[in-house]
């Protein structure tokens, strides 16, 4: 069988969408998964990367913790973590943290940085605060590079958050790690097709978002 044939058998067995271990309640799972991550790590990211940016003042020490961040090997991290805390959520939730603050964080600060000074200088010279020339005349312009890194951190969630099923959690890695121990390509297939789908629908997502949030003015440069 090809991996056509192992897609069609997977995804006609009506088995694989009822019950506890359907397909609906696995991608339910995954998406509550990523999305927890990726809050989590956006609040932490994006206000950093914003003062950071901002104020232009500890560029180098966050350029050197996001590589090191980076550096840091998911599953790695997750097994050290179960063997520090045990089983549950939260060992999941810090490996998927680490690999999504990175991007967000470099991302928002690079964002920020990079707006052009003209508008900005005009602002503080018409007597805007601080926080309003952020917010009011940065944001709006540095929008789109943010949402990239968020993109970014997004879809590498995804693509990772397959891990909590080796802390006998649930989401779509279910049918990868169990399709591999029972040696049923079927599921091995279909799991890694559900999580590439996942995938391209978080990437049509932000390209919405960006359409919604990101003015035509900006979008246009």
């Amino acid at each position: 069988m090809n991996i056509l044939d192992f897609m069609n058998a997977f995804f006609s067995d009506s088995a694989h969408w009822h019950g506890y271990d359907g397909i609906p309640q696995r991608f339910l799972e995954h998406i509550r998964y990523s999305l927890l991550a990726l809050v989590i790590a956006a609040a932490i990211g994006l206000p950093v990367g914003l003062l950071t940016g901002h104020t232009g003042r500890g560029g180098n020490a966050l350029a050197f913790i996001a590589n090191a961040a980076r550096a840091l090997p998911s599953f790695g991290l997750l097994v050290l973590v179960v063997l520090l805390i045990g089983f549950g959520l939260l060992p999941v939730m810090i490996p998927l943290v680490v690999l999504a603050v990175p991007p967000i964080l470099v991302t928002t600060y690079e964002a920020v940085r990079t707006v052009d000074p003209s508008p900005v200088d005009a602002a503080r010279g018409m007597g805007m605060r601080e926080s309003h020339i952020l917010f009011r005349v940065e944001v709006p312009v540095a929008l789109p590079l943010i949402l990239s890194g968020l993109r970014s951190a997004a879809i590498q969630i995804v693509s990772t958050a397959t891990i909590a099923a080796y802390v006998s959690l649930g989401g779509l890695g279910r049918y990868i790690i169990d399709g591999l121990y029972q040696r049923d390509y079927e599921k091995v297939v279909g799991g890694a097709t559900l999580v590439a789908a996942l995938a391209l629908v978080t990437l049509a997502l932000f390209w919405a978002a960006g359409r919604l949030l990101v003015s035509p003015g900006v979008r246009r440069r």
